[in-house]
């Protein structure tokens, strides 16, 4: 199937699948849903060569849904009786914890375990093939855009990682943003390495494409200095100098986080940005650092090397100012940590963004950025990539299932 796959322009790969499939299994219907930008929904993408991209895409709303479940629960679904005597199959497409989208078939009877473990299979290698034709091709951004984006918007979802969530041994790790009606300029970022794994968060003061434009400054600046090899104050420094050369008037705040992966250590950076908090033994604590400047702010300042406490169980979230607004201040957020506590950081950061969203009655005035890093430990070496479980809970353990 990748051979196939791989043979066909981009464009067709999702073809080549639905046709592999019908005639391996007698499947009578064959779709790709891809998840939208906000996570709240699915776009079904149809045959490649009859999808106009002038054309809306047809959003199909996730609440109280099979698909809801499926992306929830990272579980296939299997339903009898369905268009007359067919059988629904519909099972996760996803990468390293990655929710890419789903794969629905119908088929003319219930399938057996064999065939259920080769839809399964099917769906993992579908996840490498979207990933391997997205950058040739529009049509997997047209799937994701319910919703036209504006100037500012566009450059914002440009900056973000390629991937919303990641998983690996010793963390997962899943980020969300909800841009206001007048874009704020937030962003987040995270990278994984042989022995660390980085994340950042930034918020650009002002709204709209002049906003966009700081944060492309600030965030090209860190990337550039981090994939230098630079530490966490250097690519501060390093930002902070790209602002006031570049930029007359503005700045961003941000936050840098470097955790170790072989001894667990920590280094971290707050350059006037929100704090984060901590989810420890059922209990949330606000991280109280020390605060430097925000980049760009004259005359040119140091930034601290700082520490922050993180054992294996805790889950850190960190935020942007959006996620604080007046219009949310009936929101317990720390609760709501609490409460989503045994979701995925993908689905918990996304509770988080909605209910901030629900509190302002659907109009935030800045946006709303979150980021949810689970910290395993160091002791945790392999993932098993097929089940989105450690070695040591292997057994048990099924696609997604939170650890304790």
């Amino acid at each position: 199937m990748l051979q196939a796959a791989e043979a066909a322009p981009p464009v067709e790969s999702l073809d080549v699948v639905a046709r592999i499939l019908r005639d391996r299994l007698g499947a009578v219907a064959v779709s790709f849903l891809i998840t939208d930008f906000t996570g709240s929904s699915v776009v079904r993408l149809g045959a490649a060569g009859s999808i106009e991209t002038d054309e809306r895409a047809r959003r199909i709303p996730l609440e109280g849904t099979v698909y809801d479940d499926v992306i929830r629960t990272q579980r296939p679904a299997v339903e009898n009786g369905v268009r007359g005597a067919q059988t629904q199959i519909v099972t996760p497409v996803s990468n390293r914890g990655d929710a890419i989208g789903l794969l629905e078939l119908f088929l003319p009877a219930r399938p057996d375990a064999e065939m259920m473990r080769e839809i399964g299979e099917t769906a993992h290698a579908l996840a490498y093939i979207v990933i391997a034709n997205r950058p040739f091709t529009d049509l997997y951004q047209w799937g994701r855009r319910t919703l036209p984006l504006s100037l500012a918007a566009e450059i914002q979802h440009r900056l973000l990682p390629s991937s919303l969530a990641c998983e690996a041994a010793q963390f997962a790790v899943a980020g969300a943003l909800e841009p206001a009606a007048h874009v704020g300029g937030d962003t987040f970022d995270y990278v994984l390495d042989h022995d660390t794994v980085q994340l950042s968060i930034t918020d650009a003061m002002g709204h709209d494409v002049q906003a966009a434009l700081l944060a492309t400054l600030a965030v090209g600046a860190l990337r550039r200095a981090r994939r230098a090899g630079a530490d966490l104050v250097e690519q501060a420094r390093q930002a902070d100098q790209a602002m006031r050369e570049h930029n007359q008037r503005g700045y961003v705040t941000g936050q840098l986080l470097r955790i170790n992966l072989r001894d667990g250590g920590t280094e971290f950076v707050n350059a006037g940005h929100p704090w984060p908090l901590r989810l420890r033994d059922g209990q949330v604590q606000q991280i109280a650092p020390k605060v430097d400047l925000p980049f760009g702010v004259r005359p040119p300042h140091a930034y601290r090397m700082q520490k922050v406490d993180l054992r294996p169980g805790d889950r850190l979230v960190m935020l942007s100012d959006g996620m604080l607004e007046r219009n949310a201040t009936s929101l317990d957020l720390p609760d709501l940590i609490v409460r989503t506590r045994a979701l995925h950081p993908r689905e918990a950061s996304r509770t988080l963004i909605g209910a901030v969203v629900d509190a302002g009655q659907g109009q935030l005035k800045d946006d709303a950025t979150v980021i949810c890093l689970d910290w395993h430990g160091t002791d945790h070496s392999r993932r098993i990539a097929d089940t989105g479980a450690d070695l040591t809970t292997a057994s048990s353990s099924s696609p997604d299932t939170p650890r304790p």
